[in-house]
């Protein structure tokens, strides 16, 4: 198995030719742009950019009347069901999401040599899991009367932040450790996400939903925990 960090022909710093270094140098302050201007054009652009963009899509309207009906009394007590319904949508493509990282990340333990005999054990308990709150999240939207197959937009955003995880966890060049650690990025926001969405059902009045979800919001304190041990093992025992 391929250990964290390893000694190499690494010539990235600037350590590495000094000489090059201060003509690099040198030639900042001798060669100027073709173009004049500093970093206050691109700045004012993204300002343009953003006050002409439209919203990254919207929560559909309610499809059934149940959910019609359900919305319109929410709204009419002065609360925003779209917004409930959105981080809903949110933390359902978030662990469907967990779910094929955590696939990924098994694939990488079977493949490569580890002394961890737990190992794969921990990571499919946590993805089977995982796979539970998604079915929950789903059976809370349908509760709500929405859709769950539709895209909201933080679904939407987080399908893009999902992608540097997956490419870290499926690049075969990267090891064990390499990947928990970009697990516990993935458990550090997925444990305080469902604190703020069980704040959220309350705050919106539907506290059998907030009920339900406090046994995922304990499971993924537990998910933390094991992800942030089997990084320290891993990294401590190469250490030693």
């Amino acid at each position: 198995m391929a250990t964290s960090a390893k000694l190499g022909h690494n010539v990235t710093g600037v350590q590495m030719s000094p000489k090059d270094t201060k003509s690099l140098l040198e030639a900042v302050n001798e060669i100027h742009p073709d173009v004049p201007g500093d970093s206050k054009g691109m700045m004012l652009e993204r300002t343009n950019r953003a006050e002409e963009a439209e919203r990254i899509g919207s929560v559909p309207v309610p499809g059934s009347a149940k959910g019609m009906l359900k919305s319109t009394f929410d709204m009419a007590l002065g609360k925003s069901p779209e917004l409930l319904v959105d981080k809903l949508g949110e933390r359902l493509a978030f662990e469907r999401s967990g779910v094929r990282l955590y696939d990924a990340m098994i694939a990488k333990a079977k493949a490569l040599e580890t002394a961890e005999s737990d190992l794969v054990q921990v990571l499919q308990h946590i993805r089977d899991e995982e796979f539970e709150h998604m079915n929950m999240v789903a059976d809370a939207i349908e509760t709500l009367g929405a859709d769950p197959t539709a895209q909201t937009p933080c679904a939407d955003i987080v399908g893009v932040k999902s992608m540097g995880v997956m490419q870290v966890l499926t690049d075969p060049r990267t090891n064990i450790s390499q990947g928990i650690n970009a697990l516990l990025t993935l458990e550090l926001e997925d444990n305080a996400a469902w604190e703020l969405l069980i704040e959220l059902a309350d705050a919106g009045g539907h506290p059998h939903i907030a009920k339900g979800f406090h046994k995922a919001k304990e499971q993924e304190d537990d998910h933390l925990i094991k992800i942030k041990t089997l990084l320290r093992r891993d990294l401590i025992s190469q250490i030693k």
